[in-house]
């Protein structure tokens, strides 16, 4: 009905009374002379009856009246008419006595208790004409009560919305509680982890640093309760009860959107079916083993998809290449409180790999892409190695993007099975860089770098890189060759020519060199436990070193030929921003030297870190470095091959090579000897952290470190936790310093110290 079909029917409706000479009781004058707030008809209740009245001019005051042009309008509907501030649902927060006579408020709170009241919450007669309604004026003592009560009720009600509204600025802050309802089968929910995932989910938390008044925080909660509802369902919880509250919180300028949880009965699976696995070949047991959810379990959605993925994930490690699960199918019985699921398979044939097959336009050919995969044809077929293809081609750096498509070759014929070759096709991307680098460090000065490569310059995974540096105290031209995946999987050669000049403050070297290696790396992509290296070095130098600076001696010229081996073993979780875990390494190298004469000798050094989490964002981090040369004098070895300590990724705030025996001009002669420790606490705050750290070590003349005379540091870095990893900025003071040492020393760099 429209407002113009009300106002009409009113007008009817008294002028038939006047027609018919009705007189009024003196109550209901009373009641006319001052005029009253019009609640609306409540939507879910019917029309009291009224008894007929004589009407003789025959007008029926129920009869619909003729539009009135231009005075129509619609009448809202429920969704478009705002709520109360203060207002979750259609649910009150009163006490149940009081929530039918609470109805009445949420329409118009500002209205006190009347006998229309008494009629509707009992407490009165019903349908009674008016001059017979029984008069309540104190002789019902229960009646009067009752009112009393609501009268209370509806002041209080009045009281927290005037609050809110003091508070609906548009810019309404809010804290969510989520509380529970004890009930027998509340014990099967974590009730922790469901609100942590209601959280993450929440309308309100996402929102919360919006600016919203309080009919949009009371949109967001509506939201949020349709979620939880949801939530409730999935852990199997098909009977719960959400009821939502908001109340200002006392004291602050804030509310609390406040969320009483029922979780009501746990339904059961009383049925689970899993219908296909009849397919030739396929481990009915296995495949029910790894599906996980049986007859007796609770109705949990989550379990339910986990274990559709983990039959799928079964099928296809098992050689069932095209294997398909469809969705699941659960049929609830509220009278039973339990649920009948269906999960549909389809696993299809069995098959063995085949052939790798390649476009002929792919930077990869078969043959090298058989290298790279871990299976071999006749394998059988298993969805992890194909993956684990795909993720070796994108490493190598040269692909952009790889499509790896199993391709049936032959069918299964009964027992038999098939063959499926691998389809792969793959974007190249960019494959040559140029770039450069500028720098400033303590103790080492300026230094200027540029390089250009291509990385498949040999095909296929020939690199080809020339490097210029140019520094205050170094100069260098390098050209290095590298196939990776030479031969087999993560194995790569490399080969390089440098020529170099070093001034540095420990020592003055003019050097060319030829080497090669053979090695096992690790990647971000891969990260391995176990890396090795073997190789090969030919050194011709010409070196002096402070001592020789002193006494004005002639450089000299050493003959080197090395052949360095390396073994290193990583055990923590990550390579580049480790957070427990250890890591052990040691290297040996044989070297021969001919300088006046001939002279071998063995370096050795051992490495190792050790992590170890004391908090979710505090991570205890410490190393040790010992290095000794065994078989040859200090000063019978080329200077550039002595050990040195001092700088960012030795013992901080000291500089460069600074630690260690001097000479009169106090420059570092270098040793034989060589003794590292460090000791970080990493705190991490989000996308910062700040890491305190302590840094010992000291380089001996003799091959084994005693330990003693230890030069100790220690500062604080800050790190920058970007999607590549870690940026590190360090600053240290040295503190127990040696004479031209300097105060301070700071290190920039990508990575964790160690």
């Amino acid at each position: 009905m429209s407002l113009a079909d009300r106002g009409c029917l009113a007008a009817a409706w008294t002028m038939a009374l006047l027609a018919a000479g009705v007189a009024m009781p003196d109550t209901a004058r009373a009641q006319d002379a001052s005029p009253q707030p019009v609640a609306p008809v409540p939507a879910l209740s019917a029309p009291s009856p009224i008894a007929p009245l004589d009407d003789p001019l025959g007008i029926d005051p129920l009869a619909p009246l003729d539009q009135l042009p231009g005075m129509e309008v619609d009448w809202p509907e429920g969704g478009d008419v705002p709520e109360w501030p203060g207002e979750f649902s259609v649910e009150d927060s009163l006490p149940p006595e009081g929530a039918t006579a609470d109805a009445s408020d949420s329409a118009n709170p500002d209205s006190v208790a009347t006998s229309a009241d008494d009629v509707r919450d009992g407490l009165a007669a019903a349908a009674a004409p008016l001059e017979d309604m029984p008069q309540v004026e104190g002789g019902d003592s229960e009646a009067a009560t009752r009112r009393a009560e609501r009268q209370a009720e509806r002041e209080e009600r009045r009281a927290e919305r005037q609050a809110l509204r003091a508070l609906d600025n548009g810019d309404v802050r809010y804290r969510v509680v989520v509380t529970f309802v004890p009930s027998d089968d509340l014990n099967a929910l974590d009730q922790g982890a469901f609100t942590e995932r209601f959280r993450s989910l929440s309308t309100l938390e996402r929102l919360s640093g919006d600016d919203a008044n309080l009919a949009q925080v009371n949109r967001r909660a509506r939201d949020d309760r349709d979620l939880l509802d949801n939530m409730l369902r999935v852990y199997g919880f098909y009977d719960g009860e959400v009821r939502n509250s908001v109340a200002r919180i006392e004291g602050q300028d804030r509310v609390a959107m406040t969320f009483d949880i029922t979780a009501g009965p746990l339904y059961t699976l009383s049925a689970v079916e899993l219908a296909g696995l009849d397919a030739v070949g396929v481990d009915v047991p296995a495949m029910r083993a790894a599906f996980g959810v049986k007859t007796g379990d609770p109705a949990n959605s989550d379990r339910i998809v986990a274990g559709r993925l983990a039959v799928l994930t079964r099928l296809l490690e098992t050689g069932f290449a095209f294997a398909e699960t469809g969705e699941p199918d659960l049929l609830i019985d509220h009278d039973l409180r339990s649920g009948a699921l269906t999960l549909p398979v389809r696993p299809g044939g069995r098959y063995r790999f085949g052939g790798i097959v390649t476009g002929e336009d792919d930077l990869f050919g078969s043959r090298h892409l058989r290298r790279i995969a871990r299976f071999d044809s006749g394998d059988i077929f298993q969805a992890s190695e194909v993956d684990d293809l795909r993720r070796a081609i994108l490493a190598t750096g040269l692909v952009s993007t790889v499509t790896l498509t199993p391709v049936a070759a032959t069918p299964p014929i009964g027992a038999e099975l098939g063959t499926v070759d691998i389809a792969v096709a793959t974007t190249a991307a960019p494959l040559r860089t140029i770039a450069g680098a500028l720098g400033y460090g303590t103790g080492e000065g300026y230094r200027a770098e540029v390089s250009w490569e291509h990385r498949n310059f040999f095909p296929p995974e020939g690199l080809v890189r020339a490097r210029a540096v140019g520094g205050t105290q170094e100069q260098l031209i390098n050209l290095v060759y590298r196939r990776n995946n030479f031969m087999k999987r993560d194995r790569v050669l490399t080969a390089q020519v440098l020529a170099s000049n070093i001034n540095r403050n420990a020592f003055e070297a003019r050097t060319f060199l030829v080497a090669g290696s053979l090695e096992r790396q690790t990647n971000l992509i891969f990260q391995k436990k176990w890396t090795w290296s073997v190789g090969g070095e030919l050194v011709l130098s010409d070196e002096r070193d402070g001592r020789s600076r002193i006494v004005g001696g002639a450089r000299r010229t050493f003959f080197i030929a090395a052949l360095p081996t390396s073994l290193t073993y990583d055990g923590s979780d990550d390579l580049l921003d480790p957070s427990k875990g250890f890591r052990l390494g040691g290297r040996v190298s044989p070297e021969y030297s001919l300088q006046s004469g001939s002279q071998g000798y063995v370096r050795i050094q051992l490495d190792g870190s050790y992590y170890q989490p004391v908090s979710e964002r505090i991570v205890m981090a410490g190393r040790m470095r010992l290095g000794s040369t065994i078989g040859a004098g200090r000063f019978d070895i080329a200077p550039s091959r002595r050990f040195y300590a001092g700088g960012g990724g030795s013992v901080r705030g000291y500089g460069f090579q600074r630690i260690g025996p001097r000479d009169a001009n106090d420059d570092p002669i270098g040793g034989n000897g060589l003794a590292e420790f460090s000791l970080e606490a990493r705190v991490r705050f989000g996308d910062f952290g700040v890491v305190p750290f302590f840094d010992a070590g000291n380089v001996y003349a003799d091959s084994l470190p005693d330990l003693n005379g230890l030069r100790y540091g220690a500062g604080i870095g800050v790190r920058y936790y970007s999607s590549f990893g870690p940026l590190r900025i360090d600053v240290a003071t040295p503190l127990n310093r040696q004479s031209g040492d300097s105060r301070i020393g700071v290190y920039i760099s990508l990575g964790q110290a160690f």
